[in-house]
């Protein structure tokens, strides 16, 4: 699989899926604004659009995409081993009631994921199969509990079934994710459910330091 993401999406108050399936146009203005208000030591400039699939930019930029109750934004910062740790300014209620992170990497096949409601942690989870459980915070959740009933078994045919450390793939658990909270896959066959994540048009941002300082 050669999925990766690292993004946060922001919902104030309603279901992501039908909004984006809807092909919402993208508020370029509010994108905008969210991007200076999320990084606002970095200059930021516009350079071309992207798409919903493209959600794993490098260190010198971020994507962003402003849409009615959904916003959604990508930077390097949102790949982190906790993802419980995301730092308060990323996940403030204001800019969205519930927050979602999401985060994978198909070369490690490591996934990531965090909710958050009201600015209260719901479920936070981190694992790969050479770190194994590296966070695994609060209930699990719904769509969580066929992967880790064995389910939907590994199936790596360089791996040992029997000492493979998870009863899933991750990279397949971190799949079944995007689809229960936005409503696509990056990999896989899309179906009457799903969008197509190359639909949703996203803004992005070359971001560097300014060269000045405040002595």
């Amino acid at each position: 699989m050669g999925a990766k993401t690292w993004m946060l999406v922001y919902s104030k108050g309603v279901a992501v899926p039908p909004v984006l399936k809807a092909r919402p146009e993208l508020d370029r203005e509010a994108s905008t604004a969210l991007a200076k208000m999320l990084f606002p030591s970095e200059v930021l400039k516009p350079f071309r659009d992207g798409s919903l699939a493209y959600t794993n930019p490098p260190d010198d930029e971020i994507v962003v995409g402003c849409f009615p109750g959904v916003s959604i934004v990508a930077a390097a910062e949102f790949g982190n081993d906790y993802p419980s740790q995301l730092p308060a300014e990323f996940r403030e209620p204001i800019l969205g009631n519930t927050v979602y992170l999401h985060a994978m990497h198909s070369v490690v096949d490591w996934f990531a994921f965090a909710v958050w409601h009201n600015g209260s942690l719901q479920r936070a989870l981190s694992l790969s199969p050479d770190s194994g459980i590296i966070e695994d915070v609060g209930e699990k959740m719904q769509f969580e509990l066929p992967y880790w009933s064995g389910e939907y078994p590994a199936l790596d045919p360089e791996e040992d079934p029997d000492e493979y450390p998870f009863p899933f793939h991750p990279l397949e658990l971190g799949e079944a994710a995007l689809a229960e909270f936005f409503g696509y896959n990056l990999e896989g066959p899309l179906n009457s459910n799903l969008f197509n994540p190359e639909d949703i048009r996203l803004m992005c941002f070359k971001r560097t330091k300014p060269w000045w300082k405040v002595w």
